[in-house]
């Protein structure tokens, strides 16, 4: 009963405290927790997602770092077992809307079949839209990966990674967010990595939202994929 109200209470509460980078706000935190239980008579499940994500900015240069983990049971059996950690950059040194970014991220899932996973690498990206308001990128680059699987197969490779990501705040009543990804192996035919968030916030007041987020993640080496859809509440304070 305790772990269930406390599943339902990560359901309910999805905390968020974030700041926008402007002149005086140069770091930021953000934190989630949500969850859902589904139980009927014969079947119960549940789902946590937590994330943390730490931020700091200089002149022209952007430094983030996000570690999330996903843990859910069906039938008493383990669904998910999934961390994601990354470590990016961002430098702003040419025209505008224009920058350089490095990462390192690595990975293990057990719905992906992924025992581990480390890349590595960097690239070029530009924003085509760029106001507070509206916001459109299109990334490229080359990421090294070296990668072992569950089943037993380990391998390295180097993979064009290709990323959309967008913002659009909408009379500042709606937030919608999209990230966006296609890591393609160079070197090994039909070997694809797809990630994908969108997210939708609803403003009840400046600093609190209903929030709703959709993770959809494919590993074609491995033939496995998920889709997670979690919901709650978003605070944001900007400092």
């Amino acid at each position: 009963m305790r772990l269930t109200l406390l599943l339902i209470l990560g359901t309910l509460l999805h905390l968020k405290l974030k700041a926008q980078y402007s002149d005086s706000t140069r770091y930021h935190i953000a934190l989630s927790s949500t969850g859902s239980v589904n139980r009927t008579n014969e079947d119960k499940a549940y789902l946590l997602n937590n994330a943390l994500n730490l931020g700091m900015k200089r002149e022209h240069f952007v430094l983030n770092s996000s570690s999330s983990w996903l843990y859910g049971k069906q039938n008493n059996s383990l669904s998910n077992n999934d961390f994601s950690s990354t470590l990016n950059f961002n430098l702003y040194k040419t025209f505008p809307h224009f920058y350089y970014w490095g990462l390192l991220n690595y990975n293990t899932s057990y719905s992906l079949k992924l025992k581990n996973q480390l890349l590595a690498g960097g690239g070029i990206a530009y924003s085509f839209l760029d106001k507070p308001n509206a916001y459109v990128n299109l990334s490229d680059g080359v990421l090294f990966d070296q990668s072992s699987l569950i089943v037993g197969e380990s391998y390295n490779t180097y993979r064009n990674s290709l990323r959309l990501q967008y913002h659009f705040a909408i009379k500042e009543i709606i937030v919608i967010d999209g990230s966006h990804f296609l890591q393609n192996s160079f070197s090994r035919k039909g070997d694809h990595i797809i990630r994908s968030v969108t997210s939708v916030g609803l403003k009840l007041r400046k600093w609190i939202s209903l929030t709703t987020a959709l993770n959809y993640n494919k590993l074609n080496i491995t033939g496995r994929e998920n889709l997670n859809l979690t919901y709650g509440l978003s605070i944001d304070q900007y400092f």
